[in-house]
């Protein structure tokens, strides 16, 4: 049983033969080098666990070489130092720099059992505590009764055993990068890491580099291509990608391995790929700004992410969930919203989607006081909310001349009423039933008794 790779780097022999033979008969699979050079070189070959590094050494000292792999602010791996002629500065200096801890030589055997295990076990445990922080989220996105959102969680199963790169297309704040979360925690990679890179927020220039890593003057900057290892990488805004790394990362994908910026070996590309976009990633194939290519390549599996306004009967269950969970972490009573406010939520437009809607009840609890009850005011709500959000986006108000009678107003109005439930859900009759709140029989009859071919079926929509 290998209970995970060391590095061991010390420039005495004796130390280096006796650490690794202790380490070996606990089954742990050691490396070893005598210089900075080559723990560089080693470090840069295969990921280690954690580092046993040694301060004094010809040529570059161990401390130089933790800073180079603390660039970042701590290194990504636990680091232990060792020396023989430690000094209070020295291992305060090595601590503030991000070392996990000290030992000092002679190295005693149960010392150096007691440090490995615990500084790995640290790091198990940091890494459970990541996963268990981004587990959490995906159920937030993916609560709800509607049809189309249960289509999409068993899409998501469906595809999460099946190892092929994903396409997840959808609107901001839909849920996309919680849904690709929830892939990657529900597949056989869910023990390795999970990585996520938005390409929209980084620098154009260092995209090749945050994708790939960097290699100059003999340091080494891993990518998110090598931090995902056997894992998950999740790449945000995959459409934000400039041509040149579009074509770095096409053959990253043919070839299943890739290159770091300034460096002269490939290494295995071993991730899982979850791309994730809008809708208008198909105009920038079409335009000629995205490699069609390279789409395919993606779109191995492609999955799609229903907007809010398309399933309002997940309105009530979100809404109780992120008052729940807004309550808890601010440690207030649990509080509740009124059945008026509750059916002005399911009839907004939500163009930001569930984040906005999270929002939203952030702020209505922040709003709210010593309340224990949420009214439409606490969230921005006019009082003519449900009929601006189930009337068309282009038609101004509805005209009535001085002679028409109640009757034909009143019928004129649920006419209004009802093509604008049918814009908002594309025509969609299932959807516009729920968002009114009626039986989609009673809405086709409604239909049909205003306007026969309102009630007409259509290919593909409802």
């Amino acid at each position: 049983m290998n209970r995970g790779y060391i590095l061991v780097v010390d420039d005495e022999p004796d130390i280096r033969r006796l650490v690794q033979e202790i380490l070996e008969d606990e089954h742990y699979q050691v490396a070893v080098a005598d210089n900075a050079d080559g723990a560089r070189a080693l470090y840069q070959k295969r990921r280690p666990d954690m580092v046993l590094l040694d301060i004094w050494m010809p040529g570059t000292d161990g401390i130089t070489l933790l800073k180079e792999w603390s660039q970042s602010g701590q290194p990504e791996i636990p680091v232990v130092m060792m020396s023989g002629h430690g000094t209070v500065e020295t291992a305060v200096e090595a601590t503030r720099l991000g070392a996990y801890d000290f030992i000092e030589k002679p190295v005693s055997m149960g010392k150096l059992l007691v440090t490995v295990e615990r500084a790995l076990a640290a790091e198990r445990l940091r890494r459970e505590n990541i996963k268990l922080k981004s587990a959490t989220e995906p159920d937030s996105f993916l609560i709800g009764k509607s049809r189309s959102l249960a289509r999409l969680r068993e899409d998501v199963l469906r595809v999460a055993a099946a190892d092929t790169w994903v396409l997840i297309l959808g609107e901001p704040g839909s849920g996309r990068a919680a849904a690709a979360r929830y892939l990657h925690y529900h597949s056989p990679r869910r023990d390795h890491p999970l990585v996520e890179v938005s390409l929209s927020a980084a620098p154009t220039q260092n995209v090749a580099i945050k994708l790939f890593g960097s290699e100059q003057d003999g340091t080494v900057a891993p990518g998110a291509c090598e931090q995902a290892a056997n894992g998950t990488l999740i790449l945000n805004d995959i459409a934000e990608l400039t041509a040149a790394t579009q074509v770095q990362l096409l053959h990253a994908l043919q070839e299943k391995r890739f290159m770091r910026v300034g460096g002269h070996a490939p290494l295995p590309m071993q991730a899982r790929i979850i791309a994730i976009s809008d809708a208008t990633l198909a105009d920038a194939v079409a335009e000629g700004r995205f490699r069609e290519d390279l789409y395919y390549r993606l779109n191995v599996v492609p999955l799609e992410m229903p907007p809010l306004r398309k399933r309002p009967a997940d309105v009530p269950l979100l809404v109780e969930h992120f008052i729940a969970k807004t309550c808890q972490a601010e440690d207030i009573p649990l509080k509740k919203v009124t059945p008026k406010t509750l059916d002005r939520l399911v009839t907004a437009p939500w163009p930001g989607n569930v984040r906005q809607l999270e929002n939203a009840v952030e702020k209505a609890i922040a709003l709210s006081g010593y309340r224990d009850t949420l009214y439409p005011a606490d969230f921005g709500l006019a009082e003519s909310h449900r009929l601006v959000a189930l009337q068309p986006a282009t038609p101004g108000p509805m005209l009535i001349s001085e002679h028409i009678d109640f009757a034909t107003a009143v019928s004129q109005f649920e006419r209004s009423i009802l093509q604008g439930a049918l814009a908002k859900t594309g025509g969609n009759k299932t959807a516009a039933a729920e968002l009114l709140g009626l039986k989609r029989t009673t809405l086709i009859m409604k239909l049909r008794g205003l306007d026969p071919t309102l009630g007409q079926p259509r290919q593909a929509v409802s």
